[in-house]
């Protein structure tokens, strides 16, 4: 049997459902080949069942057609089954590493030495607007049992539904998943399975639970250091704590570290010399991909922009990954900077302007600006930016326009950071 599955979305989040993230990571000046995920579909012509559903929860028919008429839902394309699949593609100017967006609900593959397009899935996402709330202040410490940042995680306690401030994490409220970045929920999976095919993803009004994966935030200069050696079947990447069958949350990367939260290289800070706010959001990587990591640099303020050591942090197959950044026009409230946004809003994942920052394999850091391609294109910030310190050469956003070495570059500026190297905002 056929199942043919109706995407649904809400009218407010049609922009965000139609975006295709790219999370850009720090180059090497050389460039090499890299790997990016497209996306390809498979047909099992059959006998036809339509079915209408909400993030794994089945909608019956006569809500789905009150609700479009009312305006709440909006109907995609009717589809089988997309699934992305592993290319080879040139290098861009400011970027080494390409990842796109994956589908939130993936569905096992058949088992062959190449995996092909897996069967149609019988299940979709329905991305609807999460509801808003003023974010809570930063924590870094207290709670009892903890000592904050420093404190080991005690695995398997903890009960999902209480999120890990005491420890270090910094909880995104605005987002309303319980202070958690994202959810991936991953009903099929058990500990020690080699890859993960069901992945659906949490959206506004959800909660960390059983059988799921749950991410989150660390202090500036810091990241997180939990995710599972299992990723998904079809390459998309998974982190956060495990909230296993017993509804307690579980490190997922002990080996790595029993903190939550792990220190940066040190290399890269950011000041903010205006007298506005500039929120700056990193990619929620590996995890949901969304741009919902904070720091909301403050008017006279410095702070650490964590830089990720490759030889020590997430690798995507055996690639070595980086950090992301959206850089936001100055004066955006962090709620409306740190998530998925609407086209024209200017912020979130329509900032119009990245920074890629990581340090490689052979020990050398790179960092770049550039612009939020193809997303927003010409999409401008209300201030100027440039890189200073002990770095390689001239790179900076003046007035709208990308300089590299004094000369106007359209694909953005990278630069070798031999010492440290800070990213002023002016």
């Amino acid at each position: 049997m056929k199942f043919i599955t109706i995407a649904l979305v809400g009218a407010s989040a049609v922009a965000a459902a139609s975006h295709r993230h790219v999370h850009r990571h720090a180059p090497h000046v050389q460039g090499s080949a890299v790997a990016k995920r497209a996306a390809d579909k498979t047909v099992v012509e059959d006998a036809v069942v339509t079915k209408y559903e909400m993030n794994g929860k089945e909608l019956p028919a006569a809500k789905v057609e009150q609700g479009v008429k009312d305006g709440i839902y909006i109907l995609l394309d009717a589809t089988t089954s997309v699934a992305p699949v592993s290319t080879k593609v040139a290098v861009p100017a400011a970027g080494e590493f390409l990842e796109q967006k994956k589908p939130s609900t993936i569905a096992a593959p058949s088992t062959t030495t190449t995996p092909p397009p897996p069967p149609p899935t019988t299940s979709s996402v329905v991305v609807a607007a999460p509801t808003v709330s003023a974010p809570a202040a930063p924590s870094s410490g207290g709670g009892s049992g903890a000592t904050g940042i420093d404190a080991d995680f005690p695995s398997g306690t903890i009960d999902c539904d209480k999120f890990p401030s005491a420890y270090g994490a910094v909880a995104a409220e605005w987002l309303n998943l319980g202070g958690w970045t994202g959810l991936q929920m991953t009903p099929s999976f058990s500990p020690g399975d080699a890859a993960i095919h069901l992945i659906n993803t949490g959206i506004g009004g959800d909660n960390c639970v059983k059988n799921s994966f749950c991410s989150y935030a660390c202090p500036p200069g810091y990241q997180k250091s939990q995710w599972p050696s299992s990723q998904g079947g079809t390459g998309q990447s998974i982190g956060g704590l495990y909230c296993n069958a017993q509804g307690k949350l579980e490190l997922s990367n002990p080996t790595l570290s029993k903190t939550l939260c792990i220190k940066g290289t040190g290399e890269v800070k950011v000041k903010n010399t205006i007298g506005r706010n500039v929120p700056i959001c990193r990619t929620d990587y590996p995890g949901t991909e969304s741009e919902t990591v904070p720091l909301d640099t403050q008017p006279g303020q410095e702070y650490e922009l964590t830089c990720p050591d490759a030889n020590k942090y997430y690798k995507w197959g055996n690639a070595a990954t980086s950090a992301q950044y959206y850089i936001n026009p100055a004066g955006s409230p962090l709620k409306d900077a740190c998530r998925w946004n609407e086209a024209g809003s200017n912020m979130g994942n329509w900032a119009p302007v990245n920074l890629g920052v990581g340090k490689g394999p052979t020990g050398q850091t790179y960092i770049s600006i550039f612009q939020n391609k193809p997303t927003n294109p010409d999409g401008k910030l209300n201030f100027n930016l440039e890189i200073v310190g002990d770095v390689s050469g001239k790179c900076a956003y003046i007035d709208g326009e990308f300089y590299n070495n004094g000369v106007v570059d359209p694909s953005g500026c990278t630069v070798l950071v031999t010492g440290t190297a800070t990213y002023r905002i002016y």
